[in-house]
């Protein structure tokens, strides 16, 4: 069987978790009667201390449905060059929302506050574009999953308030960033007027992401979630998934995040270029091969005959995510493929 570390996405529900679908109690979420999809979207909204959320079948539609609370069509919102929600997306802001973007760069996408506020153009009167919010993404994924210093989000919250900005949280590893830094949840959560977190991806879910806010601007984005047809029915069989992945694989992620430093390590010894261990924060390995005579899909293609998936991102960057689904074992025979791999001519 492949070893796949394309994403940690491709984990598959465990038994435990499938009988936790198998039994959950149900009703119909647009009417508003699903009790197991209440609870979970209660529970989240708790844990990160805001009023309310809405259960969204993926983390773009969340992302999407909150930064439309924060900013007007015509608006501007801004973020990171390489964040999820201006490369990843598929441009959704501006075709659905008429939000447009301008990004600052940032080196593995480790935030500094200064970096965003000083491109930030709020109240710019009726000819030019003003800046209505600023997005953050935690952990970073095409940085390589790093986590954002809470000294740097604070100081951000700080001179958005100074400057009538909102604040909007791509979570999506926020659960990663938790484990890695000891900082709660609900520090994390106070800063940002609206988040979004993925149960499908660290957490082992086969799918669904929540939205958390106001309980006024959660109303709203219900509606809207309608509106791009994710209204759901009898969701609490997705949503049992999100109270199963909380309550058994939230604390087991700092065993990913060990064996992706194992991973940095091994690679390391072999091409001091391809990445730098000190710098792998949690799940997310990215090796950078501009200094190799092979691309990224070359990389991967020959991983890929020997039995390992990874993932070809750029012509120079190659990305291996570790998950629930990969073991010690596994974590060995990754490493022996990628030396013979990226030794090979």
């Amino acid at each position: 069987m492949a070893i796949d570390l394309r994403s940690d996405t491709v984990t598959r529900p465990s038994p435990g978790m499938r009988e936790a679908i198998s039994s959950a109690a149900v009703g119909d979420d647009v009417y508003g009667d699903d009790p197991t999809v209440n609870s979970l979207e209660e529970r989240v909204a708790s844990m990160f201390g805001k009023e309310a959320g809405v259960f969204t079948p993926t983390g773009s539609l969340a992302n999407q449905l909150g930064i439309r609370m924060l900013v007007n069509p015509g608006e501007e919102l801004l973020a990171e060059t390489n964040s999820h929600i201006v490369r990843a997306e598929l441009g959704a802001a501006a075709v659905f929302s008429g939000i447009t973007t301008r990004t600052w760069p940032a080196r593995n996408g480790l935030l500094k506050a200064a970096d965003a506020l000083e491109i930030a153009r709020p109240n710019s009167g009726p000819y030019l574009v003003s800046t209505t919010a600023i997005a953050v993404e935690n952990t970073h994924n095409f940085g390589g999953g790093t986590v954002q210093p809470i000294s740097e989000i604070a100081s951000l919250k700080k001179g958005a308030d100074d400057l009538g900005l909102a604040l909007h949280l791509d979570g999506a590893r926020i659960w990663n960033a938790h484990i890695a830094s000891g900082i709660a949840l609900a520090e994390y959560g106070k800063y940002f007027d609206t988040v979004s977190v993925c149960l499908s991806k660290g957490l082992g879910a086969p799918v669904g992401s929540v939205l958390l806010s106001t309980k006024a601007r959660i109303d709203k984005a219900r509606v809207w979630r309608k509106r791009y047809g994710a209204g759901m029915r009898q969701i609490g069989l997705l949503a049992a998934a999100g109270h199963y992945a909380l309550d058994n694989n939230l604390g087991r992620l700092s065993e990913d995040h060990r064996r992706a430093k194992e991973l940095a390590i091994a690679i390391h010894a072999i091409d001091a270029s391809l990445i730098t261990p000190d710098e792998v924060h949690t799940n997310i390995v990215g090796l950078d091969l501009s200094q190799l005579p092979i691309s990224a899909s070359e990389l991967a293609t020959r991983c890929r005959e020997k039995g390992l998936w990874i993932s070809a991102l750029g012509p120079t960057y190659a990305r291996l995510v570790t998950h629930l689904d990969f073991d010690d074992a596994q974590c060995a025979e990754a490493i022996e493929i990628l030396k013979v791999a990226l030794v090979a001519q």
